[in-house]
């Protein structure tokens, strides 16, 4: 009889066959010979978001801690990059060139005119919504007050809870998810708002024995619709409709910025209603007040909005074009509109990238060509070599 053999398996790391794939005859001394970047080649130390041009294209900046958790405590940042934020203790952003085009338009902006609409778009994992943030930055630190949906498809598909709307009849509030809303502005927005000092406009009666009188601060608005759940679709509805007054006003100024703005134009969702029967997007209280301040019915304001072929909730996305993704109703609402098409790294984008995971030894330096095999395993796409890179 043959004795049988013990088989011992090991777990291979992920990026092994990036790393070990070097021809046997490489000299050992390749791995010294390489040209190394210093730190300036990747990095800027530029936080001012005003400053940042073309010179500081492909490199990274950093994100004072106190100013990441005023914006993105409440949702903002891919949940794959906010899991390499906690391991670097650092949230770094690149400076890209659409996101330079993008502020660029924004400095020039006459406020003075109808509110200008700018939809990003692109391929899956291109970073449409960490272009999003820099231009968030931008807003926080010029005075901006933000009104930011981290990521519309969480209603759609995964609300936390669902109730019947008291009006219109057979719509459907999402009480939870509404009040986690006014929290994540309330968040971004407290220090400004208390400067501002923002009234309301009239009367909201809630109940026979609630109301919130003319004159009320904006703030004490928002803390209504915390404490009182129930009423958080109502007060979202209420302070959109005065933001974009007081905005009109010339009181302030506003930047919406709406993550997955396709899935507002979904056939359907994920939520039932009575009938049995799932319901459109239009059927939920959250819905109109959000498609109301995307119009351009109002000034001293900016909309940037992404549309994402994993925001619709069913069915395989041919296209990531707008016009597929938003659909004909959904086309006509942001026309006119300007498109920013977001794309894979560049060269230099995709090099800055891979000497930061570098600086944090987040990758191991290996005999030459691994850079190269990982640009060919990724194709350049910043998710899919993040996702590469990942821990096991």
């Amino acid at each position: 009889m043959l004795a049988k053999q013990s088989l011992k398996l090991y777990r291979i790391p992920r990026m092994c066959a990036a790393f070990c794939t070097a021809p046997a005859e490489a000299p050992v001394e390749s791995l010294y010979n390489r040209p190394k970047l210093v730190p300036t080649d990747y990095r800027t130390s530029e936080q001012s978001t005003d400053r940042h041009s073309s010179v500081h294209e492909a490199k990274f900046y950093t994100l004072p801690p106190e100013q990441k958790k005023q914006l993105f405590t409440g949702g903002g940042f891919p949940r794959q990059f906010e899991q390499q934020v906690k391991t670097f203790n650092e949230a770094c952003l690149m400076v890209r060139p659409i996101s330079l085009e993008l502020l660029n338009y924004i400095r020039n902006t006459d406020f003075k005119r109808p509110v200008v609409r700018y939809v990003l778009y692109g391929e899956n994992g291109t970073g449409k919504t960490l272009t999003m943030a820099h231009a968030l930055h931008y807003g926080l630190q010029n005075n901006f007050l933000l009104v930011h949906v981290p990521w519309v498809p969480n209603w759609m598909k995964r609300p936390k809870e669902t109730a019947n709307a008291t009006s219109p009849e057979g719509y459907i509030d999402l009480p939870f998810d509404a009040a986690a809303w006014l929290v994540h502005f309330k968040t971004q927005n407290a220090k400004l708002l208390t400067e501002l000092d923002l009234k309301t406009s009239k009367d909201y009666v809630w109940s026979k024995r609630e109301a919130t009188p003319v004159g009320s601060t904006l703030l004490a608005l928002v803390e209504h619709g915390i404490a009182r759940i129930k009423f958080a679709s109502e007060t979202v509805a209420a302070l959109l409709s005065e933001v974009k007054q007081h905005a009109t006003d010339s009181k302030c100024k506003v930047m919406v910025a709406i993550d997955g703005f396709n899935a507002f134009y979904h056939p359907e969702t994920r939520i039932f209603g009575d009938n049995k029967q799932r319901i459109t997007p239009d059927m939920i209280t959250l819905t109109q007040p959000f498609l109301d301040i995307t119009k351009y019915d109002w000034t001293n304001g900016v909309c940037i909005l992404s549309v994402d072929k994993i925001g619709m909730t069913e069915g395989y996305m041919e296209s990531y074009m707008p016009r597929y993704l938003l659909g004909k109703e959904g086309f006509e609402h942001l026309d006119p509109f300007v498109p920013l098409h977001v794309r894979d790294y560049s060269e230099k984008e995709f090099a800055s990238c891979i000497q930061y995971y570098l600086d944090r030894h987040w990758i191991q330096k290996t005999p030459e060509g691994f850079d190269e095999q990982l640009k060919y395993l990724s194709n350049k796409n910043p998710y899919t070599l993040m996702q590469l890179t990942r821990s096991l």
